[in-house]
């Protein structure tokens, strides 16, 4: 029956089993699709709140629309408040819901940062994390409490906070920095040992801190002083808030019900496969622009992710952003390296060449096992499953190349995102599984990550052009004096930063020259 005939589920009977704990909770519509995040300190308070008859009669327009097309719910249960707040933002920003207004812009949560590079570190506030070798804490979800904290810090350990570069004249003389002594009576590398220990309490080594505020609070209040000894308690409130443990949330670690291994039978029993898919890979092209035409391939191991396995390709052979011809280049790209890898590392396959390269590898790979030596060849085994990100035109492009390479009977499926129709070779009529269906949900994750990762790595070219192009309009700049220069400073973005004196310690570029640099990356 068509998905748009089926009844509405009745959702107040499962709001009985949502517990009485801090998470988030995703509301999906008829096709499982999340339309609304949201976050709550008791999630049975909150989700049921939603399903009380008064509901409707009040809600605003945006709520009573999305009540009327939730056809399903979900809830992630977490440790705190704090983690409920991240979470709700990961999963906002990776589904981005329709009814959901907040986060899906690229604001980010705080993260503290701290360049040990520099001579004289400092604490700051940033949203972006870098891959510029600086240490980072964080994220944080309390804004307040994490700028209370860092005041604390320049206080209690002498540590300079925002700003740039070396102390001033007036951080120097300061009694803010006076832990023991005053900054400019100690040396750089007196300093140093003030900025290891800032960090140690960052990482929640901060028992010690909250003891002795606690007294300096009893003792307060014990002298009627209940102004100082409210202050110190919000003090304590904001040091707890700021290094209590928090999870980062990525894909990998998302809490959930999801039972990997059922959804990898209910997946081959729904394709009819002729064996498990315990392993599966997924491509996905991105193609943002025609600068950079990417592609992605995942794989999933046993129902999860196995990074280790993540392929990313730079499309070579195709002009413009044509889909079809770009998956045909990276199916061939990836099986034509994988048969490759699998006879240079297996050379009994050339005594089976009159089988078909998928009968040849299973058939080595049964010897494997029972030699106890499948490890080898696991690394280069085909996979159970292959699936394409896309409909028709994807799945035949890549079923053309699997077939010039001899894997006939490989595998393979195209995911259409729109519909979450599942296309088979030789078959008209595509395959549509239950909204609720563990196979579907294990299908789109897979999808999902496959889309994220080739997204991430077109970001990563993007960038990686821009910073080239700037620099390569520098006048007197040639390839070889860019390569010194990226090379010693690491990107522009450092380099942007060093004085003329620096830049002219670089080999081979002169002090003359050096000031052209400087004052060219200063206007750009």
């Amino acid at each position: 029956m068509a998905v748009s005939r089926k009844e509405k589920p009745d959702l107040q009977k499962k709001v009985h089993e949502v517990p009485h704990k801090p998470g988030v909770y995703l509301m999906r519509d008829r096709f499982n699709r999340v339309i609304y995040v949201g976050k709550a300190r008791d999630l049975r308070k909150r989700v049921s709140s939603y399903f009380l008859p008064s509901k409707m009669a009040q809600a605003d327009l945006k709520t009573r629309a999305m009540l009327e097309a939730s056809w399903d719910f979900e809830t992630h249960v977490v440790r705190s408040e704090a983690e409920s707040v991240l979470l709700e933002g990961k999963l906002i920003k990776e589904y981005r819901p329709r009814y959901n207004v907040s986060f899906r812009d690229d604001k980010r949560f705080l993260l503290v940062k701290v360049d040990l590079s520099e001579e004289w570190p400092r604490f700051r506030l940033t949203r972006l994390k870098k891959n510029d070798n600086a240490r980072y804490f964080g994220p944080f979800a309390a804004a307040g409490a994490l700028r209370q904290t860092l005041n604390l810090m320049r206080k209690k350990f002498g540590v300079l906070t925002f700003g740039r570069g070396a102390p001033t004249e007036r951080e120097l003389r300061s009694s803010t920095y006076q832990v023991p002594v005053r900054l400019s009576e100690i040396t750089a590398e007196q300093y140093r040992d003030r900025v290891r220990q800032a960090c140690e309490f960052l990482e929640g080594q901060s028992r010690e801190m909250i003891d002795m505020l606690e007294e300096e609070m009893r003792k307060a209040a014990e002298k009627m002083d209940f102004e100082k000894a409210a202050e110190l308690r919000n003090m304590v409130d904001d040091v707890r808030e700021t290094t209590r443990s928090t999870r980062r949330f990525t894909r990998g670690t998302l809490p959930s019900a999801i039972d990997p291994m059922a959804d990898v039978q209910a997946l081959g029993d729904a394709l009819q496969l002729p064996r498990l898919p315990l392993v599966m890979e997924c491509f996905d092209i991105s193609n943002i622009s025609t600068t950079h035409v990417v592609a992605s391939m995942v794989c999933f191991r046993d129902g999860e992710p196995d990074k280790n396995c993540y392929r990313r390709y730079r499309v070579r052979t195709v002009e413009g952003q044509d889909d079809f011809a770009s998956m045909a280049e990276v199916v061939r790209r990836r099986y034509s390296r994988v048969l490759l890898e699998a006879r240079e590392k297996n050379p009994e396959v050339a005594e089976f060449s009159q089988e078909n390269p998928v009968d040849a590898l299973q058939h080595v790979a049964a010897n494997n096992d029972e030699r106890n030596d499948a490890a080898q060849f696991v690394a280069v085994r085909l996979p159970d499953l292959i699936i394409v990100d896309g409909g028709k035109g994807q799945l035949s492009s890549a079923c053309r190349e699997l077939h010039r390479l001899g894997l006939h009977d490989l595998p393979i499926i195209g995911l259409a995102k729109e519909h979450e129709e599942i296309y088979r070779p030789g078959r008209a009529v595509p395959l549509q599984l239950p909204p609720d269906s563990g196979a579907l949900h294990l299908l789109q994750r897979i999808r999902d990550e496959a889309h994220r990762f080739a997204n991430a790595y077109h970001q990563l070219l993007l960038k990686k052009r821009i910073d080239e192009s700037i620099l390569d309009d520098c006048p007197g700049v040639s390839q070889n004096r860019k390569n010194l220069l990226l090379r010693k400073f690491g990107s522009v973005s450092r380099l942007r930063k060093a004085t003329v004196e620096q830049i002219a310690a670089t080999e081979g570029i002169g002090s003359k020259l050096a000031e052209e640099v400087h004052r060219f990356l200063q206007r750009h």
